[in-house]
């Protein structure tokens, strides 16, 4: 255990920091707060609500934490710029949050849609466990293509074409997935790549992480 502990200790701050973050999470969450900004863009309005995207959407907490342990185990030197990536976006989603509390109002109404069934259902018990407030950018874009961009540049994944291209479509799934269930606006979607966008330059144009393992 004392040498398993040595060789992967660079997994453990990744550990710490999820839990600062849930704690930051839950109370920008639970806060009280009198106005938000409402978010909303007219290709919004344009988007079909369509609940089989559920599925990818739940898978993002897999696809997150499997290629993060891969890369924890097998892959330091991308793990450590994944590390750089999330962290940075989630404390800048945290801050963002804190500061100006937003929101979307794109949500159906489940019981007047006119259908019920398995995807339905999963979406009704996330609008009751996750409010539509705290939206910008989108964790799960944001998250979702810096996962598949260390998965691109791996050098360990170089010959491992399946995996990179069934990531690719993953990924692509789940970005959808967050305006086909209503879970976020384009303009979630838009802000998450603008953000992946500017941390690509810090963390592979200009070699800048936080920690070097």
């Amino acid at each position: 255990m004392k040498n398993f502990v040595k060789k992967y200790w660079h997994g453990i701050p990744i550990l710490v920091y999820l839990v600062v973050y849930m704690a930051c999470f839950v109370w920008v969450e639970k806060r009280t707060v009198d106005n938000f900004t409402v978010i909303h863009m007219a290709l919004d309005d344009m988007i079909p609500f369509v609940e089989i995207f559920v599925l990818p959407y739940f898978c993002w907490f897999a696809y997150i934490a499997i290629f993060v342990v891969y890369f924890i185990f097998f892959d330091k030197e991308e793990y450590t710029r994944l590390f750089t990536t999330l962290t940075a976006g989630m404390t800048l989603f945290i801050i963002i949050s804190a500061l100006w509390p937003n929101m979307h109002e794109l949500r159906p109404n489940l019981e007047t849609l006119g259908r019920e069934n398995v995807f339905t259902r999963m979406i009704g018990g996330l609008y009751t466990t996750d409010t539509c407030t705290n939206i910008v950018p989108s964790i799960h874009v944001y998250n979702s293509i810096m996962v598949q961009l260390s998965i691109m540049k791996s050098e360990k994944l170089k010959k491992h074409k399946i995996v990179r291209w069934g990531s690719f479509v993953l990924c692509v799934l789940i970005v959808l997935s967050t305006v086909f269930i209503k879970q976020h606006s384009v303009f979630d979607m838009i802000t998450a790549f603008a953000l992946g966008l500017i941390m690509y330059f810090i963390t592979y144009k200009k070699s800048f992480v936080f920690l070097r393992f």
